[in-house]
């Protein structure tokens, strides 16, 4: 996503931005606004960040068992999600890593 959008991660947006997404787990995602529900059970290794800068998103597991984040990608801790809980993740431009906080 280009630093234009970048309204799209504000976390005060007004109806005019996208409804939040929802999309399926894999290996690789890439959310598309600060708000993205979840489906399935694959282990989110690689989250492709929005920005350049510092940002956070927030992942909603709509799955009964989701898997835990995988340490393989850019993500830094391995958290375990619970269903319809709220993840946040912080994008840290220095590390290039997710920060989860579960």
């Amino acid at each position: 996503m280009s630093d234009l959008l970048q309204q799209q991660l504000s976390t005060v947006q007004s109806n005019l931005q996208p409804a939040p997404p929802t999309i399926a787990s894999a290996t690789t995602i890439t959310p598309t606004s600060r708000l993205t529900f979840v489906t399935g059970t694959v282990a989110i290794a690689t989250i492709n960040p929005f920005a350049t800068g510092y940002h956070e998103i927030v992942l909603i597991f709509t799955n009964a068992a989701p898997a835990a984040f995988a340490t393989s990608g850019n993500i830094k801790t391995a958290g375990l999600p619970v269903q319809n809980i709220p993840v946040t993740l912080q994008w840290d431009p220095t590390s290039l890593l997710w920060w989860v906080a579960v």
